[in-house]
């Protein structure tokens, strides 16, 4: 562990400007390598993660051992999951796992508590998150209970904001809370009809506008 760089900090996280500098250095981060666990289910909260490189991705296991990817947490964000644990003194519900190498530093629970009681800014960023992610997450509950899966795929695809997206069949269903069979049949399906083309692990978009038709319909 070392101290932080904190313009870098600060630069990411507005809210924290205005703190006395020697008590962000008095912070440590941690640097973790991708596929770790940042955090588990019915694990007690130690931290608020302030996230300085790499992802997040916050995920929900069902039962049947299915994922359903509920949002990222990238540098400038972090996680109300971790936030709403802290304010309800309760354990996760939802795992955290590094998708890239993470550097993160975890404001200590007494610093948490101390500066959304004392520092207006700071309070502010977190209920905006809580505003942002709660948004996002409403969309994705739309999204499960009334959009058809392909339309999801498609949509999904498309976020990427890039032709190659280097991905497996099976990483695409985890986000999608499905199965690899099925997404892999709706893939072929895609790639049939001339949206896409299909290699080891990867997905390249042909038809933008196709896939966004496949979206409208």
């Amino acid at each position: 562990m070392a101290a932080p760089d904190v313009s870098r900090l600060q630069a990411l996280y507005p809210a924290l400007a205005g703190l006395p500098t020697a008590r962000l250095e008095g912070l440590a981060t941690l640097e973790l390598p991708a596929g770790a666990q940042v955090f588990a289910e019915r694990q007690p909260c130690q931290g608020f993660p302030l996230l300085l490189e790499g992802s997040i991705k916050v995920v929900k296991l069902a039962a049947s051992g299915r994922e359903l990817m509920l949002y990222r947490v990238s540098p400038g964000g972090s996680c109300i999951i971790s936030s709403s644990c802290l304010l309800g003194h309760s354990d996760y519900n939802a795992r955290g796992i590094a998708e890239s190498p993470l550097t993160l530093l975890a404001l200590p629970i007494p610093v948490f508590t101390e500066l959304m009681l004392s520092h207006p800014p700071f309070r502010d960023f977190v209920f905006h998150l809580f505003a942002e992610r709660i948004g996002e997450l409403m969309q994705l509950v739309e999204e499960v209970a009334f959009a058809r899966l392909d339309q999801r795929l498609a949509k999904l695809l498309l976020a990427r904001n890039e032709d190659l997206i280097a991905i497996t069949h099976q990483q695409l269903a985890d986000e999608l809370g499905s199965v690899r069979e099925i997404v892999s049949r709706l893939l072929k399906g895609f790639a049939a009809q001339g949206l896409v083309t299909l290699g080891r692990e990867q997905v390249t978009i042909v038809d933008r506008s196709g896939l966004q038709k496949i979206i409208a319909v």
